[in-house]
C-alpha cells in the first residue's frame, strides 16, 4: 500500500488494456464489459448474498474519485461487505460522521489506510501524526491500521541506520496502539519504492522488524502487488502465518509497461502477472480468515464508472482469487 497520488491526469476516455499473454480463453457474458480493459466478462457478476463475495472489501483507493459515502453506496448495491477506508475521504467527512456512516452502513471495516512515514526528519510530528491516525482507527471499527515505514531522507544513505530510526518510532507507537486495541500492520513496498517510500523492500524484513514486538500489536500485510516477486514470499508467508501476525491480505495485479509513474501499475487481478490465487491459498494455509481487500491504484480505473469498477473486481474476484 502507498498513498493515493493526487495529481494524476484523469483521461476522458477509458483506453484499453494489453491483457498478460498468458491470460486463458474464457467463456463471454453477453452484455458485461470488464473495467478498464474493455473486455467481454468470462464470468456472470455475483449477485448480493453470494458466498463468494463472503470476504470481498473494496479498498477506497480503487474508487478514488467516490467519496466515501459513495464507496459505502457502492459496495452495499453490488453486496460487498467490507470496506478499507483511507484518512483523507474520512477527514473531508469528518471522523465522527464517518464512523456514523460505517457502522449504520453495517459494512465491516477491513482496514484504515495509512500511517507510518516514520523515516521522516521531523520525529515527534511523524508519532503525533500516528497516534492521531491510530485514535482514528479506533474510532472506525478498524481492526488494523497499515503503515508504510516512509523513504530515505534527502541526502541520508544510511539505509540500516533509517531502518533502525524507524523501529525505535515504532516502538514508542506499540503501546498506544495496545491501549487503542488497533493493530499496526508494517507493509512492505516493492524495492523501487524503497527511496521515496517505503525501507521496508520483502515480507521477511517487515517480519524481521514485527517480531520485536507482541503479535497483537504488529502484524504485517500481505499486498499481492510488492510481494508476488519475491523467491521466498512462500516461506515467509508460512511464518507470517506460524506467528499470527498477518493483519491484511490485498488483492491486484502488476501490469506491465510500468507507467512514468509507478505507483500507478496496478491493475485488475487477471491483466496481470501475479499468480494472486496462490498467494490466497498460501495466507488462507497459514491460517488467515480475514477479508480480501482490492487495492487499485490505476488512472484508468479511476476514470471508469465505479460501479463498473465493482463489478467488475467482483467478477475478477471469483475467477482469479477465489
Amino acid at each position: 500500500m502507498s498513498t493515493i497520488p493526487d495529481d494524476a491526469d484523469v483521461p476522458a476516455s477509458r483506453a484499453s488494456a494489453s491483457p498478460a499473454s498468458s491470460s486463458p480463453v474464457e467463456p463471454v457474458v453477453p452484455g458485461a464489459v470488464d473495467v478498464p480493459s474493455g473486455r467481454p466478462a468470462a464470468v456472470p457478476t455475483p449477485e448480493p448474498g453470494d458466498p463468494g463475495l463472503a470476504r470481498l472489501s473494496l479498498n477506497q483507493a480503487t474508487v478514488k474519485y467516490w467519496s466515501l459515502t459513495q464507496a459505502v453506496d457502492g459496495c452495499l448495491r453490488a453486496g460487498v461487505p467490507a470496506i478499507g477506508v483511507w484518512r483523507e475521504p474520512v477527514a473531508e467527512m469528518g471522523l465522527a460522521r464517518a464512523a456514523s456512516l460505517l457502522r449504520r452502513s453495517g459494512l465491516r471495516v477491513s482496514s484504515h489506510c495509512r500511517a507510518g512515514f516514520l523515516t521522516r526528519p521531523d520525529r515527534a510530528a511523524a508519532l503525533e501524526d500516528n497516534r492521531r491516525a491510530i485514535d482514528e482507527a479506533a474510532e472506525l471499527g478498524a481492526p488494523c491500521l497499515v503503515m508504510v515505514l516512509g523513504g530515505m531522507p534527502d541526502g541520508d544513505r544510511d539505509l540500516v541506520g533509517i531502518r533502525e530510526r524507524a523501529a525505535d518510532a515504532l516502538a514508542e507507537l506499540v503501546p498506544y496502539a495496545l491501549q487503542r486495541g488497533i493493530r499496526l500492520a508494517l507493509e512492505p513496498l516493492h524495492p523501487m519504492f524503497c527511496a521515496d517510500r517505503a525501507v521496508l523492500s520483502t515480507l521477511g524484513q517487515a517480519l524481521d522488524l514485527a517480531e520485536r514486538f507482541d503479535a497483537a500489536a504488529v502484524g504485517v500485510v500481505v499486498d499481492a502487488y510488492h510481494v508476488w516477486w519475491d523467491p521466498q514470499v512462500w516461506e515467509q508467508i508460512a511464518r507470517a502465518g506460524a506467528g499470527g501476525r498477518i493483519a491484511s491480505f490485498q488483492a491486484c495485479d502488476w501490469e506491465l509497461p510500468i507507467p512514468a509513474d509507478a505507483l500507478l501499475g496496478r491493475g485488475m487481478v487477471g491483466d496481470g502477472h501475479a499468480d494472486v490465487r496462490a498467494l490466497r491459498r498460501a495466507v488462507d494455509a497459514a491460517g488467515y480468515d480475514g477479508d480480501i481487500e482490492v487495492e487499485i491504484f490505476n488512472e484508468r480505473v479511476w476514470a471508469a464508472d465505479g460501479d463498473d469498477v465493482i463489478a467488475t473486481l467482483a467478477r475478477r474476484h471469483v475467477q482469479y482469487v477465489l
